[in-house]
C-alpha cells in the first residue's frame, strides 16, 4: 500500500501540500517534509483567485481563524491599470455576466454602451472596488446572499464542485501562511523535518527510494512530492525531466519586489489586486492588513535589474525608502510532465507563469487536489499518471494562452515593448480565437477547451477592458427589444449604489475580525 509521503521542501507549496495531504487521508498515511532552513522561499505569492477557499474548507479552516493570522484581506478581482490608454483602468471581477433574451449582458452593452465603463455597468463588484467596500457586512453576512451567507460553506469541497462564482479570493502574507500551515500539519501528525537534503537516492528502475539528509539520514517513502522551487530538485536534477519553455510567448522572465509599510487605517484597503501596465512590463499592488507588497514583473530583454528596481521604488513612493527589494529570476513554462516515477512535482518546480492572473497558489492548490484524486495504488498505474500530467499540463497551456491574450489584446503600443506584443507568436489556438471573437465575443466553447481555471466571462472582460481587438455586437441585437437588457443595466447601477452605502470598507471589517 502507498501510504508514506514524503514532500521535500517548505514555503507555501511544501506546507498546502503536507496539510491537505493529512486533512484528506489523516492517519492512514504518514507524511514527512523535510526543509532547510538555509534555503529561503520565494515569498511572494500573496494574491489569489477565488476557488482558493475550496482548499480552506477542505482544511476546515475558518477565515476569522486563519485570516488575522495571515494578514489577509478580501480581492474582488483584479484592476489592470494603463494598458489600454495612460490614466485609465477596468476591472476582470469575480462576477459572472447576467443573461438577457439569450444574449450576455455585455453583448447588449456593447451594442448601446451606458458610458465608458464596461465593468461598471455590467458588474457589481467593480464599484465596490472601486469604493474599497468588504464583500462581507459587518454581522459576517456575504452581500447578495442574506443571512445564509456565513461561513457555513460546503465542507471538504474542491475545485470540481465550482459551480458557482464565489464573488472574492484573499491576499495574504505568504510566509505567514506557511507558519500557519506548519502549525496545522505538525498538530495532525506531520513529520517535520529541518535538514539539508545533501542526495537523492534512486533505485535500479530509477525510482526515488530515498532522500539523504545532512544530520538526519535517510528519509524513505512511497512518493515523493517536489516542493524545491524553480530547481527542481527532485524533478529536473535527479529525475532529469525536461522542462517546456513559454518564454517564446511570454518573455517577460525576471521580477523585483518590495514590502512596503503603510497605515492602512488611513489609506484604506482596495479589495483588490493592481496590475498597473509598465515600460517593460507591469507592476503588481497587493494591499495586506498591515503593509503593501508590491513588485515589477518585466523582460530582461527591455530592462535591466537596476532600471527595474529604480522604476518600482518610484512608484511605490516614499514609504518604500529602506525596504529591502528581492530580485527574482523567474523560469516561465512547465515540466513537460509533473509526475514521474514516483515522484510529484507542485508548485514552481511544476511549473510557473507570470503572476498577472495570480495563479501561482492556484496552480498549487490544483496540482495537490489533482494527487489526491489519482492518489497512487500499489499497481502504479500508468494511466492514473498519465491523467495526473494532463490535467497539469492543461492547466498550465489554459493559463498561458489566457495571459498571452493580455499583452496581444491591449490597446498600448507607445514602444518597442508593446509594440513587440502584437507580434509576437501566440499559442496554438489563440490567433484562430481571436479572430472568431471579433464578429461573437467569447463563450465557452470557444475559449481554451481544457479546464484551466477562467471562464468565458473572464475573456469578455479582457477584450473590453484591454481594447486592442475590434469586437461587435450580434447582429441579432439589431432585431431584438432591448429594453429587458436596459432594465437589466439599471438594476446592476442601483443594486451597486445600494452596496456601497450598507457594505462596510474593507479596513473596517477587518479590523473587526482582527
Amino acid at each position: 500500500m502507498v501510504n508514506k509521503v514524503v514532500v521535500v521542501g517548505g514555503g507555501t507549496s511544501g506546507w498546502m501540500s503536507a496539510s491537505y495531504l493529512k486533512a484528506a487521508f489523516g492517519d492512514r498515511i504518514s507524511v514527512t517534509l523535510v526543509e532547510s532552513d538555509r534555503v529561503s522561499t520565494i515569498g511572494v505569492g500573496e494574491a489569489t483567485f477565488s476557488t482558493v477557499r475550496h482548499f480552506f474548507e477542505y482544511l476546515g479552516l475558518k477565515e476569522s481563524e486563519w485570516m488575522p493570522a495571515c494578514n489577509a484581506t478580501y480581492k474582488l478581482g483584479i484592476r489592470f491599470e494603463n494598458w489600454a490608454s495612460p490614466g485609465k483602468h477596468f476591472y476582470h471581477p469575480f462576477e459572472r455576466l447576467r443573461v438577457v433574451d439569450g444574449f450576455p449582458l455585455t453583448d447588449w452593452w456593447l451594442k448601446q454602451p451606458s458610458s465608458d465603463r464596461f465593468d461598471v455597468d455590467n458588474f457589481v463588484v467593480a464599484t465596490l472596488a472601486d469604493h474599497l467596500r468588504s464583500p462581507r457586512h459587518l454581522d459576517g453576512t456575504l452581500f447578495g446572499l442574506g443571512k445564509g451567507g456565513t461561513e457555513d460553506a460546503v465542507y471538504r469541497s474542491t475545485l470540481t464542485e465550482q459551480d458557482t462564482q464565489f464573488p472574492y479570493a484573499y491576499h495574504f502574507d505568504a510566509a505567514l501562511l506557511a507558519k500557519f500551515l506548519t502549525k496545522y500539519g505538525v498538530d495532525r501528525g506531520v513529520r517535520h523535518v529541518v535538514d539539508d537534503v545533501v542526495e537523492v537516492k534512486r533505485d535500479d528502475r530509477g525510482w526515488i527510494s530515498a532522500v539523504a539528509t545532512r544530520e538526519h539520514g535517510d528519509l524513505t517513502g512511497d512518493l515523493f512530492v517536489d516542493c524545491t522551487g524553480f530547481k527542481g530538485l527532485l524533478v529536473h536534477e535527479a529525475m532529469e525531466e525536461p522542462f517546456v519553455s513559454y518564454q517564446d510567448t511570454l518573455p517577460n522572465d525576471r521580477a523585483v519586489a518590495l514590502r512596503v509599510p503603510v497605515d492602512t487605517e488611513e489609506r484604506g484597503i482596495r479589495p483588490c489586486t493592481t496590475a498597473t501596465a509598465q515600460e517593460a512590463g507591469w507592476i503588481w499592488t497587493i494591499p495586506l492588513f498591515d503593509r503593501i507588497g508590491t513588485g515589477y514583473v518585466y523582460s530582461s530583454d527591455y530592462c535591466d535589474a537596476e532600471e527595474a528596481e529604480r522604476t518600482l521604488r518610484e512608484f511605490a513612493g516614499p514609504e518604500a525608502e529602506g525596504a529591502e527589494a528581492n530580485h527574482i529570476r523567474m523560469r516561465i513554462g512547465r515540466s513537460r510532465n509533473s509526475w514521474v516515477n514516483n515522484c510529484v512535482a507542485v508548485g514552481l518546480s511544476s511549473g510557473f507563469v507570470e503572476p498577472l492572473e495570480s495563479t501561482g497558489i492556484f496552480f498549487i492548490q490544483h496540482g495537490i487536489e489533482q494527487l489526491v484524486k489519482h492518489f497512487p495504488q500499489d499497481d502504479w498505474s500508468t494511466q492514473l499518471r498519465d491523467s495526473y500530467n494532463r490535467a497539469v499540463r492543461n492547466v498550465m497551456d489554459g493559463v498561458r494562452e489566457f495571459l498571452v491574450l493580455h499583452y496581444r489584446g491591449a490597446a498600448r503600443e507607445d514602444n518597442q515593448y508593446w509594440k513587440d506584443t502584437k507580434t509576437r507568436k501566440v499559442p496554438d489556438g489563440l490567433a484562430e480565437r481571436l479572430e472568431q471573437w471579433q464578429t461573437k465575443m467569447p463563450e465557452a466553447e470557444t475559449i481554451f477547451p481544457h479546464y484551466h481555471g477562467f471562464e468565458a466571462y473572464s475573456y469578455v472582460s479582457m477584450l473590453l477592458g484591454l481594447g486592442g481587438v475590434p469586437l461587435r455586437a450580434p447582429g441579432a441585437l439589431d432585431l431584438m427589444d432591448p429594453a429587458a437588457a436596459e432594465t437589466e443595466l439599471r438594476k446592476v447601477r442601483a443594486t451597486s449604489r445600494d452596496l456601497v452605502k450598507s457594505l462596510p470598507s474593507q479596513y473596517e471589517y477587518l479590523a473587526q475580525l482582527h
